[in-house]
């Protein structure tokens, strides 16, 4: 099995990877499909079904699909420039994108929310079709959004292409049982197999600047939310505290009366601001989703700006071990809340936190193997219940208990020698069987939990 450290980590924008990026990213498919088609179209339509429907205004789904339609794409998203193309199309119901004729679409009657009909491949199903001049379909496609941007057709997800392990790696390792075992047998770190593994695939240079880049827009995008203040879109006038927070922080720093547990501050602040730049549509990276980004960020930044002796020489295998410990998790199991639950995102996410922290802070295979284990065994059964259908509540501070979880579990996991009762590969197998036992109603759908129980107007 081999899931790169550039498919776990995609730099996006917000709000979410399976209801923003994912769409976006189906939307610029379709057009592939339509430019290669041998017909003439006249104009698109889509229709959102599921998790995509019943939160999808929540999630700007709307919004993206429309973009992606347009020609956007979540790498080259500009936000100026998608809010002229937008009210382009409300006044002309006309998109025009190159290599295409004109194409007719109403916002208001072309994207359908469709409630009842559940696509039967993912919770999050999106079907786009072309029409001819008599507005007939001639072109039709099924997408699922199945976590973390990533999309498959439902022919793809039914050929199995969503576990497929494409070409042969030095290190294939596709549960924590064989990681351990090639780590003993090669007596090489998970990052050094990882890092192998890469180079096979993608070259040296490539791993090198990329992962680089994954680093930089992660710390700018923390950056960003803690300088940033005021309130978040979406109508539940949700105020941005990350600013407040670190301005507080900061304010402290040479006082001696603070409390030791003000270290969780900080690592909950980095994560917020991540996520406050999410719930605004800002750039993010997905880690291993959009709505779970600022875990990991956090757990790095608490590393490099408050472990001494940390370095940013070790970025890279930080980046390499989550990515490992995160394929794991979705070759195995799911990365996606309208699938499994929150469990999957923030739990996810703060086992591969868990398991880089671990990793630069010296901790041997078997240690960052129950530093991931930690983390995600108590997360277990968390759901997915935004108020609203927006990454704001509860997700913005889950994130900073998401990153206090994982710095716990990584510390846990270096006072040990990595025998543990609970294996990882067990771990990860119950959260599968954990997600597939939940309510929908508390799987990314706004039907249950928080959602219904806290006023949103």
């Amino acid at each position: 099995m081999f899931l790169s450290v550039f498919d776990m980590f995609k730099v996006g924008i917000g709000p979410s990877s399976s209801h923003t990026m994912g769409p976006m990213v189906a939307a610029a498919r379709f057009l592939d499909l339509m430019r290669a088609s041998p017909f003439h179209f006249a104009g698109v339509r889509a229709s959102l079904h599921g998790s995509l429907a019943f939160t999808g205004v929540g999630h700007a789904t709307d919004r993206a699909t429309i973009l992606g339609l347009a020609g956007f794409t979540p790498e080259t998203y500009d936000a100026e420039e998608a809010e002229r193309t937008l009210a382009g199309i409300r006044e002309s119901h006309r998109i025009e994108v190159d290599g295409l004729a004109p194409l007719t679409f109403n916002p208001e009657t072309d994207l359908i929310f469709d409630y009842d009909t559940r696509l039967t491949g993912h919770a999050n199903g999106m079907m786009l079709m072309a029409t001819d001049a008599q507005s007939d379909v001639t072109l039709r496609e099924t997408y699922y959004s199945i976590g973390g941007g990533f999309v498959m057709t439902e022919a793809e997800l039914a050929a199995g292409k969503d576990t497929d392990e494409g070409a042969p790696v030095p290190f294939p390792f596709k549960t924590a049982a064989e990681m351990l075992e090639m780590a003993a047998q090669s007596g090489k770190t998970i990052a050094q197999m990882k890092r192998a593994n890469e180079i096979s695939r993608n070259g040296e240079i490539r791993l090198r600047t990329g992962t680089a880049r994954l680093w930089q827009v992660m710390n700018d995008c923390i950056d960003r939310g803690l300088s940033t203040d005021g309130i978040l879109p979406g109508g539940l006038s949700v105020k941005r505290r990350a600013k407040g927070i670190h301005d507080a922080l900061q304010a402290e720093r040479g006082m001696n009366l603070n409390a030791p547990h003000t270290i969780n501050d900080w690592m909950s602040v980095y994560a917020m601001a991540v996520n406050e730049e999410n719930a605004a549509g800002g750039q993010v990276v997905t880690a291993p989703t959009n709505g779970a980004a600022g875990v990991l960020p956090a757990t790095l930044r608490y590393y490099l700006d408050h472990v001494p002796g940390a370095s940013e020489a070790h970025v890279e295998d930080f980046l390499l071990t989550a990515a490992a410990i995160g394929g794991l998790v979705k070759f195995n199991a799911s990365i996606s809340g309208a699938e499994a639950g929150c469990q999957a995102e923030v739990g996810s996410a703060a086992a591969m936190a868990a398991a880089g922290l671990c990793a630069v802070m010296g901790g041997t295979p078997e240690q960052v193997e129950n530093a991931a284990e930690i983390a995600l065994e108590h997360h277990l059964g968390m759901t997915c219940d935004p108020v609203k259908g927006l990454v704001q509540v509860p997700c913005i501070e889950r994130n900073g208990l998401g990153a206090i979880k994982a710095v716990s579990a990584a510390s846990l996991a270096l006072r040990g020698d990595g025998t543990h009762l609970v294996p990882l590969d067990a771990c990860i197998e119950t959260m599968r069987q954990t997600g597939a036992d939940m309510s929908e109603k508390y799987k990314e759908t706004s039907l249950g939990g928080l959602a219904v129980n806290v006023p949103n107007c």
